[in-house]
């Protein structure tokens, strides 16, 4: 699974990254996760599933008509807190695939 964050500059989402990888590992799934600004979505083609900072969440509708996966605004909570576990709940959920 491909999941790619989109934000202002990358540093906090950076952080978020790092914590979802962990996650992921952990649970023994197989997923590329990244972060970029919204300036270099087009540079990026085989994602599933795109999640926004909340600090760039009125970029929501831009994004989601420019591509053809499912894209959420990051939760406002999970993303203050650091919550890499719950932020790739949310990209697993927004897939339809099952959370290990």
């Amino acid at each position: 699974m491909n999941i790619l964050l989109v934000c202002s500059a990358g540093m906090s989402t950076s952080i978020l990254v790092e914590k979802m990888r962990t996650e992921a590992v952990a649970r023994g799934l197989d997923a590329t996760i990244e972060a970029v600004p919204e300036s270099r979505l087009k540079e990026h083609t085989t994602m599933d599933v795109i999640l926004i900072g909340p600090q760039v969440r009125y970029l929501e509708n831009k994004i989601r008509t420019a591509v053809n996966v499912p894209v959420a605004v990051i939760d406002n909570m999970a993303y203050g807190l650091m919550k890499g576990d719950q932020v790739l709940d949310q990209a697993l959920s927004l897939t339809g695939t099952a959370h290990a």
